[in-house]
């Protein structure tokens, strides 16, 4: 037979249930013909050639065939074709797209790594020197000496002379809620007296300075407070009679910060050290020594023990 028989595994059930039929088919045909030869059945004693088909093989194979083509009809026809390639098409166009995105976000993601490494670079420079203060605040030459009070100039060294004269003036904060706006120091005085911001010749003239950058009342960091101890009021005249123990009390628009003294050091003009910030909060009040003469400051350190 030069028919081409199809896999099993490729065939439909009604196709299986015909291969079927035509195996019981020629099995009986097979039956009837041993019969037929060994003389137990004689030509037209019985009806079983009428009900057997002639060529059993060749109607299953016609119905199988005819199965067969159409089915390969339907999978063939063009619709079906024209599906399978749209459907082969989108499926490429959808790999593509996903190749496009993949790609681009890699592009995009080096990029953005780019665009951080050059911002954290110019963010993060090379330390520079700080150009801060030469010398402690409140300098004056004695209210004794000829000509009277003045700045005393002299105390800045000669070789920060021409930085000093080239520093700019440095502004003012907007006044706020959280700075500190009076000091009462209770073993010294019966009465607050007021803070303000800065620490210049203008500013001591309307009380006690605050250093302007300095930190805040009950925050981390050190409040740096100066005044004079013989013109102006004569703010800190006795600051060499706290000791430690005693308390600072200051005042901000609506709460009271208490500071506990921890100690005293009389030191030169230029120890700016003292100005520096702290890890925890703490004051330093600072003021000219001794009394009339003025050659060098009186600091007096304290930390903060409620607010």
């Amino acid at each position: 037979m030069t028919r081409r028989r199809r896999e099993r595994n490729d065939l439909s059930i009604a196709e299986l249930e015909l291969m079927l039929a035509r195996k019981k088919l020629e099995a009986r045909q097979a039956r009837v013909d041993e019969f037929k030869r060994t003389g137990r059945i004689l030509p037209g004693m019985t009806g079983l050639e009428s009900t057997l088909p002639a060529k059993p093989s060749r109607l299953v194979d016609e119905r199988l065939s005819a199965s067969g083509t159409d089915a390969k009809n339907t999978k063939a026809s063009p619709f079906s074709r024209t599906v399978n390639r749209l459907l082969f098409a989108v499926e490429i166009i959808g790999v593509i797209g996903l190749l496009y995105v993949l790609l681009s976000g890699a592009g995009a993601l080096q990029t953005l790594n780019r665009e951080v490494a050059e911002a954290l670079a110019i963010s993060a420079p090379m330390p520079t020197p700080l150009i801060t203060a030469v010398v402690l605040p409140s300098g004056h030459t004695p209210p004794t000496a000829p000509g009277g009070a003045r700045p005393n100039e002299s105390e800045i060294p000669d070789h920060l002379r021409p930085l000093v004269q080239s520093m700019p003036v440095v502004s003012v904060p907007t006044p706020g809620p959280a700075q500190a706006r009076s000091i009462f120091i209770p073993s010294l005085w019966n009465d607050a007296a007021p803070i303000v911001q800065g620490d210049g010749w203008e500013q001591l003239k309307k009380g006690v300075g605050q250093f302007i950058g300095s930190a805040n009342p009950g925050q981390r960091g050190n409040i740096v407070l100066s005044a004079h101890n013989d013109i102006f009021g004569e703010l800190f005249r006795d600051l060499d009679q706290l000791k430690a123990g005693d308390e600072i009390l200051i005042q901000t628009v609506s709460q009271e910060f208490v500071y506990r003294v921890t100690g005293t050091r009389i030191v030169e003009p230029t120890e700016v050290s003292v100005l520096e910030p702290t890890a925890k909060p703490t004051i330093t009040l600072i003021s000219c020594y001794p009394y009339l003469v003025d050659n060098l400051r009186i600091v007096v350190f304290a930390e903060l023990v409620s607010g």
